[in-house]
Formats: structure tokens, C-alpha cells, sequence
């Protein structure tokens, strides 16, 4: 990994959901803008579930995206300690981001799709492209200003 790729990590409590719905559309938006060479995409839970919620993977797979081979892991300090972005999902990341790290936090407080419907899900991973796209637009720009 080069001193110039972006790191940005996905973080929520159990790694099955949000923090999934939202580091695979941003592998997606990497590859759709050519940007795998300098993103890189890191996602964990801090006590992550066994696995990839069912719901989550039936929203996802209406977009295109197979989740069902995903497993939930633990994110460490050291996953986020080169981190230029660390976004939670609306669940606290205290504990997570070491005193150390200068990247910067964002909380997308998104509600937990689970225990919810499909239709329910199907607004949060909606949400959740939603937000990955407008990040990936600031990226672009800040490569093209070079901020």
C-alpha cells in the first residue's frame, strides 16, 4: 500500500449489517471509478455476530450484490490506526479509534436493519448507497483539487 491510498473502514457493533451494506457498495463505487488502486476498503464490527444478517443479504442481492459469503469480523486498533476516514453506522465507536489516529470520524447514525423487515432494510441499505456514493463524490473532488 502506497503513502497516497485512501483508507477508509466501515465500523457498527456486529459487522452483519450497515457496516456490510456499506463497504460493499464502496468496493463497488471503487471499481466503478477506477479507484481500486488508491482506496482501500477496510469493514469490522467490535463484537462482531456470526454472521451476515439473512435480510441484509436478500436487500443486498435485489441491488446486485452477493453479502452471503461475507463473515463479520473484529475490527482492532490497528485496522484503523492508518485510516484516513473511520464512519460508523450510528453506533458508538468509543473504544475503537485510538487516541493516536488522525483520520477523521464521521457517525452516519443509521438505524440497526436487525430484527427488521425487508422494507425496512431495504430504506437503510438505500440510505447507506446513498451516503457511500455522495462520500466517494467528495473523495473525487479532493483528488482533483488535492486537498
Amino acid at each position: 500500500m502506497s503513502n497516497d491510498t485512501t483508507r477508509i473502514a466501515f465500523v457498527c457493533v456486529q459487522n452483519a449489517g450497515r457496516s456490510q451494506m456499506a463497504s460493499a457498495f464502496a468496493e463497488h463505487e471503487c471499481e466503478a471509478r477506477e479507484l481500486t488502486d488508491s482506496v482501500e476498503i477496510v469493514t469490522g464490527g467490535t463484537q462482531p455476530a456470526e454472521s451476515v444478517h439473512d435480510v441484509v443479504i436478500e436487500a443486498m442481492q435485489e441491488k446486485g450484490i452477493d453479502l452471503s459469503e461475507r463473515t463479520p469480523r473484529e475490527i482492532t486498533h490497528e485496522d484503523l490506526q492508518d485510516c484516513d476516514y473511520v464512519i460508523t453506522m450510528g453506533c458508538s465507536a468509543e473504544g475503537v479509534c485510538p487516541a493516536s489516529w488522525s483520520g477523521e470520524n464521521r457517525d452516519w447514525d443509521l438505524d440497526d436493519p436487525h430484527g427488521k423487515d425487508v422494507e425496512a432494510v431495504r430504506e437503510i441499505r438505500n440510505e447507506i448507497e446513498t451516503r457511500v456514493t455522495t462520500l466517494f463524490d467528495e473523495l473525487s473532488t479532493d483528488q482533483r483539487t488535492g486537498a
